[in-house]
């Protein structure tokens, strides 16, 4: 019979069940093959599943591998929050008390527990600067948007290859529908300011076709690369806060807090299913 291996699934950067980014967690995957992993991504058919290992670095607390439908990321930012969450609640003990270190694809992450919430210190921009003009005629073409209601753009790419426009309101955000077709291989991010009295400073979306997701419900990765671009362009202040997920009937809330030189991205995470799984290669 096929060893059994336990499974957590999980809905990160809310408080409540069913309303946030879910994420599929194996642990103890350290002899499933990459053919395996990406297989059983493809099969959960959620925007990622993790897969818990040792850590090979001596620093980590322990290594994580994180697959969408269409491939593997070397980093993600809800798979970071909720793969933590499952390796602690799995009995994990960190080094560093409430301090934890991830090694995954772009190397080491901090995470650290803030009260009901994790955070994980944003890891550097492997891209920045201004978009080019081809690539926005494209990105507005695709966004069926007029001249003038892009506000600011930036490359924000810490691993997955975010781009980033910024429009004039959350209700303008909203509003969008893509023409996949015109977005073609793009990884982007929409963010428009929320009108005043909102309990959050920020609405955003994310759409990644070509993961196998066409619209990411919450995302830690593309949250800590627009942090760093907004808070270092003075386009948003030292910590806010962004809902994203509404126009999926979502209801999932970021938090962004500069500390510092590191900008930390927080959220809470749900349990939602924990059992075993197994694997035909366990046989």
């Amino acid at each position: 019979m096929p060893q059994p291996r336990r499974f957590h699934q999980l809905d990160v950067f809310t408080a409540i069940p069913y309303q946030g980014n879910p994420l599929a967690v194996v642990h103890d995957a350290q002899d499933l093959s990459d053919a395996r992993m990406a297989a059983f991504a493809r099969w959960t058919n959620l925007s990622e599943t993790t897969f818990l290992l040792p850590p090979t670095d001596p620093q980590a607390d322990y290594r994580v591998r994180i697959f969408t439908p269409g491939g593997e990321l070397p980093f993600a930012g809800h798979p970071t929050l909720g793969s933590c969450h499952a390796w602690l609640t799995a009995g994990g003990t960190p080094r560093g008390g409430d301090s934890i270190v991830q090694q995954c694809g772009v190397g080491l992450v901090r995470i650290r527990r803030d009260g009901p919430r994790l955070a994980f210190a944003a890891p550097p921009l492997r891209r920045t600067g201004p978009l080019d003009d081809a690539l926005l005629a494209r990105l507005a073409a695709a966004l069926g948007l007029r001249d003038g209601e892009i506000i600011a753009h930036q490359w924000v790419d810490n691993g997955p290859g975010w781009c980033a426009v910024m429009l004039g309101s959350a209700g303008r955000v909203l509003a969008v529908r893509p023409d996949w077709a015109v977005l073609g291989d793009a990884r982007l991010g929409l963010i428009g300011p929320q009108p005043a009295g909102s309990d959050t400073d920020f609405e955003v979306r994310a759409f990644v076709p070509t993961l196998g997701v066409s619209e990411d419900p919450v995302t830690g990765s593309l949250n800590a690369g627009l942090a760093q671009w907004l808070m270092g362009a003075g386009l948003a202040a030292s910590n806010y806060t962004v809902r994203q997920g509404t126009a999926l009937g979502r209801a999932g809330k970021v938090f962004l807090d500069r500390v510092g030189n590191d900008i930390w991205v927080g959220g809470q995470v749900a349990d939602c299913i924990a059992g075993t799984v197994a694997f035909p290669e366990d046989r």
